[in-house]
């Protein structure tokens, strides 16, 4: 499946040619109701993809300051598993929203370069659907989304 999806970074269209295909995919490898995936602009975060733009735009941006959260996921690199309402509490400052859709488990992957968290993908579904089988699943798209993110980064600077 992955192999399908480096293939189609060369087409034209990117990144939102590529963000569908993922979308498609991560929802029939691991499922979500929400998917948001965000890069790391300085002390900020940059909303590239959403799949409910009317809730989480993208270009929505949020400071991240030291957080739990921020600690586990941004800083050391670690994916967060969060299986219900109290996981999603202790984890995000927008709860109330989240479980206002009904999404009450998560799954935060960070993508990494060159030693630095460039970004994440976060997976939103129902309480208690995520496992850790779905983490180490969601884990090996983490990569197909450098080149999407180096770029972001790039033209995030120049704006």
């Amino acid at each position: 499946m992955t192999e399908d999806l480096i293939e189609l970074l060369a087409e034209p269209g990117q990144p939102n040619f590529f963000f569908d295909a993922l979308d498609a995919a991560l929802a029939a490898r691991v499922g979500h109701r929400l998917l948001t995936l965000l890069y790391k602009d300085g002390d900020e975060v940059a909303r590239v993809y959403s799949n409910m733009p009317d809730v989480y735009p993208v270009l929505g941006r949020k400071p991240m300051g030291i957080t739990p959260w921020g600690d586990l996921v941004l800083h050391r690199q670690q994916p967060f598993l969060g299986r219900d309402r109290e996981a999603i509490k202790w984890a995000f400052f927008d709860h109330e929203l989240i479980a206002s859709l009904g999404l009450n488990s998560a799954i935060n992957i960070p993508v990494v370069y060159d030693g630095k968290t460039i970004g994440t993908i976060n997976l939103l579904h129902e309480e208690y659907f995520y496992e850790e089988r779905h983490v180490e699943i969601a884990k090996k798209f983490a990569p197909l989304l450098i080149p999407a993110f180096l770029e972001a980064s790039r033209v995030g600077a120049k704006g």
